[in-house]
């Protein structure tokens, strides 16, 4: 009797768990009481398991000297993989500005900001400084500044080395990131000055609790702004939310969407193709989405950079930046339920686009 009654102690647990991570009563009632019991406590174990060890890795990458040591392990290898960079880019340039991006580790971008005029550059996100300092060299410049958007060694790597190779070189950065060799911390709206180069930068957490980018000014060089967005937007996507909730992801990609139509968006990384055939599942009939994802297919199959975008372009095929539109919810399944404030509805739609896309790019 005892035994009857801790098995049905157990089973009422495995019951309630199995509960809590979306098992169904149907699916528990197809096993027999010790294999049921068995089954659920191995599902629930396996639902936990994933989010928890992912979370232990994040944090051994993002807070301990196992991160690093990571980052210059996976920038060893891509560095035999491709001493040529990952992709082949092209510089922009506009009267008096140069953007040149650097195409460094597996898949992401670093830039060397340069004021042809003074000679003065900016770096943004130097994650392998030989490539950076080589960029540097053959440009012919002068490195005053490095404008880091977050702490993640993919994108603050190469600061320290870079620093103590150009002494007078400033690291700006939010101060609620642990960036390394951080000088100048920044605010919201602060402006950087590099050469005639003006730089806004904003603050857009969410991926990480202090994540900013940053805005060039293109008046002054009778062209568009230019966003370098680090790990809040690429084309066709968005960075994971490791440090927030989806609405401050949502407030954050807010900010992007609100820049003037033709700002060129410059992101941290190389993930076009994978980013549009995601969202392609979601707009089948997104006219727009299927003309830019032959173009990137294309662009990718001769191993050419895809950036820079547009934000106006974004708004028409980026699912995280596209929460306002029907056509999404739609394809979703997800509807706005009464009394629901109208931005917490968008963050759910936001979540779920989220959550789809992570098991995308897991299988």
């Amino acid at each position: 009797m005892a035994r009857s009654g801790c098995l049905s102690r157990l089973q009422v647990l495995a019951a309630a768990l199995a509960a809590c991570c979306g098992l169904g009563a149907a699916s528990l009632a197809r096993c027999r009481p010790a294999r049921r019991l068995r089954h659920c406590l191995a599902k629930v174990l396996m639902a936990l398991a994933g989010p928890l060890v992912f979370r232990i890795g994040y944090s051994l990458y993002a807070r301990t000297r196992l991160g690093y040591l990571f980052y210059k392990r996976q920038m060893k290898k891509a560095r035999e993989r491709y001493p040529h960079g990952h992709s082949i880019s092209q510089p922009v340039m506009f009267s008096g500005v140069k953007i040149l991006p650097i195409p460094v580790l597996s898949n992401n971008y670093s830039y060397l900001v340069i004021d042809t005029r003074s000679n003065a550059a900016a770096a943004i996100d130097p994650s392998d400084p030989l490539a950076v300092q080589a960029a540097i060299e053959q440009e012919g410049v002068t490195l005053e500044a490095i404008l880091c958007t977050h702490k993640h060694w993919d994108h603050s790597g190469g600061n320290m080395a870079l620093r103590r190779r150009y002494g007078s070189c400033r690291v700006y950065g939010s101060a609620c990131d642990a960036i390394p060799e951080l000088t100048n911390p920044l605010s919201d709206k602060e402006t950087v000055t590099v050469g005639q180069l003006r730089f806004k930068a904003l603050f857009t957490p969410g991926h990480t609790v202090g994540h900013m980018v940053y805005v060039l000014d293109g008046k002054p060089f009778e062209g568009p702004a230019c966003l370098f967005s680090g790990d809040l937007l690429f084309l066709s996507g968005c960075g994971r939310i490791f440090e927030g909730t989806p609405e401050t992801m949502l407030a954050s990609l807010d900010t992007a969407a609100d820049l003037a139509e033709d700002t060129l968006l410059w992101p941290g990384h190389e993930y076009a193709l994978d980013c549009l055939m995601f969202a392609s599942l979601l707009e089948l009939e997104n006219p727009v989405l299927k003309q830019k994802l032959q173009w990137v297919n294309q662009q990718r199959l001769e191993k050419r950079s895809t950036c820079p975008s547009t934000i106006g372009e974004e708004k028409d095929y980026n699912p995280f930046l596209r929460t306002h539109c029907w056509e999404l919810q739609r394809a979703l399944g997800l509807q706005r339920l009464g009394g629901e404030d109208w931005d917490s509805f968008r963050a759910r739609v936001l979540k779920e686009v989220r959550h789809r896309k992570d098991l995308y790019k897991a299988n």
